[in-house]
């Protein structure tokens, strides 16, 4: 962006690791606190241990925990204080449940180069697990932050189910795909500012400029990670080639590419509307989606979207060391290639 500072992406993955440390004791112990066969999946499902409790490197990238702490010490001087590091890992307990549901929902077999929770110990154990760090992230968090987690847990599960039956659909709508995104996808990013900036002592207006930051990072988020779901490095996604082509899975490349009206993404229509089945194979849509305009839309709206998120973060007046932080997680998971 034209007038900032571009630091490295190194300092973004400082922030990531400083988050990952400040709330891993505490996300341990909120795991530590259920009974045996509920802590062994959700352990395993986090990364912390294999199926039979042997130890594994630690688990995701905690970005929503560091999009919390940032935007904490937007509106915070000295060291965090619990209140903060406590909504920070309620944040990343949300995240564990939604991507266990999800797996599940999906079917996707694999996460993170293993098999998924489901796959591993059974889709009844895996959605237990997922309920069960609903009510510890619930727990966590101060009386006067649960309504947050509330509304956000209300989104999820709207742009869930909206996400679900666009899969089904006769017909296809970009603006709602992506009104989809934002509530599946934006809104746990927006509540992990909203819950940061709160928590800090913000004001209700500044909080909710830093939720609407968080809620255009997060559909950017999402159009990257379709992005990748398509033509993404298996070795880095930890996914199959083409595996959302694979799965039938209509993502926003997908949905801008039925909407063209060109004669690549006519073709789609045939293939994900009509189901008429013409024996393209993976890589030959994955292409058309492209041909149609899928990819570089995709692409396109991301980085729109950045610029939204940007503006946002302005209106909100934070410190400009943490407005550089905020700066730099999201370039790194807008332009990750992984």
């Amino acid at each position: 962006m034209a007038g900032h500072v571009v630091r490295p992406a190194t300092d973004a993955v400082r922030l990531l690791v400083d988050a990952r440390t400040l709330i891993e004791p505490v996300h341990r112990a909120t795991i530590d606190e259920l009974g045996p066969a509920l802590r062994r999946v959700a352990g395993y499902h986090i990364g912390w241990w294999d199926a039979d409790g042997r130890p594994s490197p630690s688990g995701g990238k905690a970005l929503r925990p560091a999009l919390t702490l940032a935007c904490a010490r937007a509106f915070a001087d000295g060291p965090v204080p619990p209140d903060v590091i406590a909504a920070a890992t309620a944040v990343e307990l949300i995240h564990d449940f939604s991507l266990l549901h999800d797996d599940v929902m999906d079917g996707d077999e694999t996460r993170r180069h293993r098999p998924s929770a489901w796959a591993a110990f059974g889709t009844t154990a895996a959605i237990l697990a997922g309920d069960v760090l609903v009510g510890l992230a619930l727990r966590r968090v101060p009386p006067s932050l649960t309504g947050v987690l509330a509304d956000v847990l209300v989104d999820l599960c709207e742009g869930q189910s909206a996400d679900v039956a666009a899969e089904t659909a006769t017909s296809v709508d970009v603006e709602q795909c992506l009104a989809t995104a934002a509530r599946k996808t934006g809104a746990l990013l927006g509540a992990a500012c909203r819950l940061g900036a709160l928590a800090a002592g913000a004001d209700p207006a500044a909080a909710d400029h830093c939720r609407w930051f968080g809620v255009h990072l997060g559909v950017a988020f999402q159009l990257v990670d379709d992005i990748l779901g398509i033509w993404g490095d298996p070795a880095r996604t930890g996914k199959p080639a083409h595996s959302d082509i694979r799965a039938g899975r209509r993502t926003l490349p997908v949905v801008a590419a039925l909407a063209s009206d060109t004669p690549a993404g006519r073709r789609l229509g045939r293939i994900y509307i009509e189901d008429r089945g013409e024996d393209e194979t993976v890589p030959c849509i994955a292409e058309l989606v492209a041909e149609a305009g899928g990819r570089a839309w995709a692409q396109a709206e991301a980085d729109r979207r950045v610029r939204l998120a940007f503006g946002c973060l302005d209106r909100a007046d934070p410190r400009p060391s943490a407005a550089l932080d905020l700066r730099d997680l999201a370039r790194l998971v807008t332009s990750r290639d992984r």
